[in-house]
């Protein structure tokens, strides 16, 4: 089994987790290859010798490779879905951060995940993305134009409000006056649309959640659609620019762009334990079992 291991950024409290997985990685004789930056990073604080492991390392991912583990937590997966992108690499997310609706895999419990992934002790849950376009077009959305979250327009340089006209389909939906609009997956309907008063939609469902950030209109409420819905968004702001976001990108957009939103024609595979499915991740993450009733 050819692995990709990707992290963000080292921190301390990851080395355990890194010498446990590569540990089980050998054991299981896995040609391992570590992310380029990820490796300098271990390099440098001396977590591990490269050659000593004989472990690689790659800059770019292609079709070879049959699965790629994530090492930090959701921010660290968001990340690794630009490089994996439409290869249809399945992947695996060990949290090493702090809630972990992706990063499902403990630290405590790397051996027995692992070992499972091995025998074929697991499901893949395929996740919808969204795809953006603008109008004019964008030079750093030319490549990475999709997100697995969400995507968000927001106000720029400014305290004020900014209203954002919406169509769907083409059709006028409405004019939401709010600090920004976010357009989100079911897999992102438990982060930022969540925070913002968004419903929660288990991943297979095939909707997108738009959820108004403050907005200032009270009746204006998060609005479940088709994932195939084509979805226009207008800003208008006192400031010239907005900024929109892709998962934890950037992109700051003259208010005279149009940005049309619509379902991503690939999906990502997440790898789902038997023991641990998004129900059980959702009853943990939400402290839903707490009531004691239950």
């Amino acid at each position: 089994m050819k692995v990709a291991i990707f992290g963000q950024q080292y921190q301390e409290n990851a080395l355990n987790s890194i010498h446990v997985l590569l540990n089980c990685l050998t054991a299981h004789g896995a040609n391992l290859l570590i992310e380029e930056n990820f490796a300098q990073q271990l390099k440098n604080n001396d977590v591990l010798d490269l050659k000593s492991r004989q472990i690689g390392v790659y800059n770019n991912l292609d079709k070879s490779f049959d699965l790629l583990v994530s090492i930090g937590g959701d921010g660290t997966i968001l990340r690794a879905i630009t490089g994996v992108k439409d290869l249809g690499i399945p992947i695996v997310g060990i949290n090493t951060g702090r809630l972990g609706f992706l990063a499902t895999v403990q630290i405590n419990e790397i051996e027995r995940a692992f070992n499972d992934i091995y025998k074929g002790n697991y499901t893949i849950s395929s996740r919808s993305l969204v795809a953006v376009a603008t109008n004019p077009s964008h030079p750093d959305l030319d490549d990475i134009n999709f997100a697995l979250n969400e995507i968000a327009v927001s106000r720029k340089n400014t305290t004020s409000m900014i209203s954002v006209e919406t169509q769907l389909n083409d059709e006028y939906l409405t004019n939401y006056w709010s600090d920004g609009l976010i357009v989100s997956t079911p897999t992102g309907s438990t982060g930022y649309s969540l925070s913002c008063g968004g419903p929660v939609i288990i991943p297979q469902a095939g909707n997108f959640v738009i959820t108004p950030i403050a907005p200032h209109n009270l009746n204006a409420r998060p609005l479940v659609i088709p994932d195939s819905t084509k979805i226009t968004l207008k800003v208008n702001s006192r400031e010239e620019d907005f900024l929109l976001s892709l998962d934890s990108r950037l992109v700051s957009l003259s208010t005279q762009t149009e940005v049309v939103i619509t379902k991503a024609h690939f999906k990502i595979k997440m790898i789902e334990l038997k023991y641990d499915s998004f129900i059980s991740t959702l009853r943990k993450k939400m402290l839903w079992g707490e009531d004691k009733r239950n």
